[in-house]
């Protein structure tokens, strides 16, 4: 089943964001690899492509895990959230619908 995991980035964390993303990235790419990844993206701050300083407001994943407890557990292993750039994260079911 396709979930939703969303990690909403602590305040003053890009550098600590910037640091751990080729680790983060890494994760993301053995997702891709196993077919299991619809999309990944960060979420920028203000309305714009590339926001500096401004940083980001978090990331979202959607991807394919065997249950709910596997996203959560995937989730809490990421760098991002055990280096302490998520506040608080978010898993939740998902029903792809369009496209």
């Amino acid at each position: 089943m396709l979930y939703v995991l969303m990690g909403e980035d602590a305040p003053g964390s890009l550098e600590t964001r910037l640091a751990v993303r080729p680790a983060h990235l890494a994760r993301l790419q053995s997702l891709k690899e196993e077919g299991r990844l619809l999309l990944a993206g960060p979420m920028p701050a203000i309305d714009a492509l590339e926001p500096g300083p401004a940083g980001f407001a978090g990331s979202l994943v959607v991807a394919e895990f065997a249950s709910l407890k596997e996203a959560e557990e995937w989730l809490a292993k990421d760098p991002y959230t055990l280096r302490g750039v998520f506040a608080r994260t978010t898993v939740r079911p998902f029903r792809k619908v369009l496209p």
